[in-house]
């Protein structure tokens, strides 16, 4: 018998399992604090470190001097640039985030402590990330408040490879 039913985290569930399922919208990386983030359709994840080419993994971040083995790669809803749009006419774009990979239908505030794949990647969700009054000094935009719970997720790679645009990304 097939059941479906919302678990405490508000995920659905069939039989036991979440049965979301999301898409890599866009990818991004910068070598250097304040830097622009610059668009990809690949990155390259390195289990235990971060994405090669990127700031953090490098040491060269705004918050590298605090190191958190929790933010190898980062995370943002595309919802949120719609709702920031929709609720706050801010026009938000996927770079301006600061966060390496802009996801779509992924619950990104229900994954802490979990564990999801992204193409052959697999990543352990370890926080939610914070909006920062820095986001506002690079964009100029008024994002801080809006972002209060809704500025994407930290995660730890366990298993790197190459992440694509247009891949697939699921509970693991």
């Amino acid at each position: 018998m097939l059941v479906c039913r919302s678990d405490p985290t508000g995920d659905i569930m069939t039989d036991g399992k979440s049965t979301w399922r999301g898409v890599v919208a866009h990818l991004h990386l910068t070598p250097r604090d304040s830097q622009p983030m610059q668009a990809r359709e690949a990155l390259e994840l390195v289990a235990g470190q971060g994405i090669v080419g990127d700031r953090y993994k490098d040491g060269q971040g705004f918050y590298s001097n605090k190191p958190e083995e929790g933010r190898q790669i980062t995370l943002f809803e595309l919802e949120t640039l719609e709702a920031l749009k929709r609720d706050h006419d801010i026009d938000f774009a996927p770079h301006e985030h600061r966060r390496n990979v802009t996801t779509s239908g992924v619950p990104l505030n229900h994954l802490v402590g979990r564990r999801l794949r992204i193409g052959a990647a697999l990543l352990e969700a370890t926080r939610l990330s914070t909006p920062c009054r820095h986001i506002v000094d690079v964009t100029g935009k008024e994002v801080f408040k809006p972002l209060i719970n809704r500025s994407g997720l930290n995660c730890r790679i366990l298993v790197g490879g190459i992440i694509r645009v247009g891949d697939t990304i699921e509970p693991a």
